[in-house]
C-alpha cells in the first residue's frame, strides 16, 4: 500500500455555486430531460445571470445539443431525435407488443446505454407544460419486449423524490404487463483495501443480492435485504417478493471465468454509440481510477489497489459483484459514515436516492425487481463524470445478459 505525502483536504470539495460552463448547463439540462428547463431557473438554482445563461444555451444551441421547447425552456437534443415521437398520451399499444419488462434509470448517459443493448426501438416522448413529462422507449431484447425511460430528476429533497415515484408509479401503470423491474444505471463502489476479491472498482458492476454470509451469521433473524435507504436513524429494506432475476445473475457472476456475454454486447453498444453520438463510452485510462483513504481530521491519503490475480498492465476485465447497495443523503456527505454503514449492512455500492422508485415498484405490486449498477466513483456514481458512460453502458450489457438468461414470456 503507497501512502504518499500529498494529503488532500475534505474541506476543499464542500458544495459550492460551480462555474458557468457549457458542459455544466448541458449537464443540468440532461438531468432533467424529459423535462425542459428554463434559463431563469438555471440562473435561480445556480447563482448565476440570466444573461450569461443565455448566452451558454445559445452556444449549446449552435452545437446542436438543445433546443427551444414552449415558455423558453430547452431540452435535449437526442441522437435518435428525428425518430422520437411527441405525445400528449400514449398511443394504445397492442396486446403483443406490451412489454414485459421495464428499465429505469435517472441520468440521460444511462438511458442512452440501455437504449443501445434494445432492437427495433420506438421511442415517445409524453410531454407536457405542467407536472412531469416522460419518455418511454419500447424495443426487444432477444425473446422479450423492453420499455426503458428516464426519471425526470433524482435527489433526496422531497420534491425529487416525489417525481421519482409518480414517474414510476405512472410507467406501471401504462405498461400493466410489466412483471420484472430493473433499475440501471451507476453508483459508487465500496471499496476493500486489501482484499481484491471483496474489492470493487471503477468499471466494475454491483448487482443487489442478499448478502448470504451476512445472512448465515444472523441465523435469518433478521429480514433480508438487496437495497436500504437511511433517512436519519431509521434504515428501510427492500427485498423482490420474487427473486428470479437475482438467481440467474448469480449463474452469471458463477461462470463468468469461462462465459463472459456482457463482453460483446459491451463492444457491439460502444460502436454503435460512437456512430451516433458526440459521447465517450470507451473505458479510461486505468491511471484515472485513483482510490483514496479516510484517515480523519477532514484527509485522505491517495492508496494502492489491491492487486489483482488476472491483472496485465494494471487493467482488469469486468467483475460481477453481488451484494446490497444502499443509498442515504447522509452517506453522499460524509465518507466516514458511508464507510461504517457500508461496513454494517454489507454494502457493496452507494447510489443516489432510489427508494421511492422501489417503494412505487412494490406499492403496485411488482414482486420482481433489481438493480444493477455500474462502478463510476467511490460516492455515489455522480461525483466526476470521467467514469460515468462507461459504468452505465458496463452495466447495461450486464442488464442485458440477465435478460437473455430469462424464459421467454408467457403472458402477451
Amino acid at each position: 500500500m503507497s501512502l504518499p505525502a500529498n494529503r488532500i483536504s475534505l474541506e476543499e470539495s464542500q458544495f459550492e455555486s460551480p462555474p458557468l460552463t457549457q458542459e455544466k448547463v448541458l449537464e443540468l439540462i440532461e438531468q432533467a430531460y424529459p423535462n425542459p428547463i428554463s434559463p431563469e431557473d438555471l440562473a435561480k438554482d445556480y447563482g448565476w445571470s440570466e444573461q450569461d445563461v443565455l448566452l451558454v444555451i445559445q452556444s449549446l444551441q449552435e452545437r446542436g445539443l438543445i433546443k427551444s421547447m414552449e415558455y423558453n425552456a430547452y431540452t435535449r437534443i437526442h441522437h435518435e431525435d428525428k425518430e422520437i415521437k411527441v405525445v400528449k398520451q400514449m398511443p394504445t399499444i397492442a396486446s403483443n407488443k406490451q412489454p414485459t419488462i421495464a428499465i429505469i434509470t435517472a441520468q440521460y448517459c444511462e438511458k442512452l446505454a440501455v437504449d443501445a443493448m434494445l432492437e427495433n426501438k420506438e421511442t415517445f416522448v409524453r410531454y407536457t407544460t405542467v407536472g412531469e413529462s416522460n419518455v418511454y422507449t419500447l424495443g426487444n431484447i432477444g425473446a422479450h419486449r423492453i420499455v426503458s425511460t428516464k426519471l425526470p430528476s433524482v435527489g433526496n429533497n422531497r420534491e425529487a423524490m416525489t417525481a421519482t415515484g409518480n414517474t414510476t408509479t405512472r410507467l406501471l401503470g401504462t405498461f400493466q404487463k410489466v412483471d420484472f423491474v430493473f433499475i440501471v444505471g451507476v453508483a459508487g463502489g465500496v471499496p476493500h483495501y486489501t482484499d481484491y476479491k471483496k474489492h470493487v472498482r471503477l468499471g466494475d458492476v454491483v448487482i443487489s443480492y442478499v448478502d448470504k454470509q451476512r445472512a448465515l451469521i444472523s441465523n435469518s433473524k433478521e429480514k433480508p435485504y438487496v437495497y436500504l435507504y437511511k433517512s436519519g436513524e431509521d434504515v428501510k429494506t427492500y427485498f423482490p417478493v420474487n427473486d428470479s432475476l437475482q438467481q440467474i445473475a448469480e449463474s452469471l457472476q458463477a461462470n463468468m471465468q469461462v462465459k463472459r456475454p456482457w463482453e460483446d454486447y459491451l463492444s457491439q453498444a460502444q460502436q454503435a454509440l460512437a456512430q451516433k453520438t458526440e459521447a465517450d463510452f470507451n473505458r479510461p485510462d486505468a491511471k484515472m481510477d485513483k482510490l483514496f483513504m479516510n484517515i480523519g481530521n477532514n484527509e485522505v491519503i491517495e492508496v494502492a489497489h489491491p492487486i489483482a490475480a488476472d491483472e496485465v498492465d494494471g487493467v482488469t476485465r469486468l467483475r460481477l459483484h453481488l451484494g446490497p447497495i444502499g443509498s442515504g443523503r447522509d452517506l453522499v456527505r460524509s465518507d466516514e459514515l458511508r464507510t461504517q454503514f457500508a461496513r454494517k449492512y454489507g454494502l457493496l455500492a452507494t447510489d443516489v436516492e432510489m427508494s421511492s422508485v422501489l417503494d412505487s415498484i412494490i406499492g403496485n405490486c411488482r414482486e420482481s425487481f433489481i438493480l444493477v449498477k455500474g462502478i463510476a466513483d467511490y460516492k455515489d456514481g455522480t461525483s466526476t463524470r470521467k467514469w460515468q458512460n462507461f459504468a452505465a453502458i458496463s452495466a447495461a450489457s450486464v442488464v442485458k445478459s440477465v435478460i437473455c438468461g430469462m424464459d421467454a414470456p408467457t403472458n402477451v
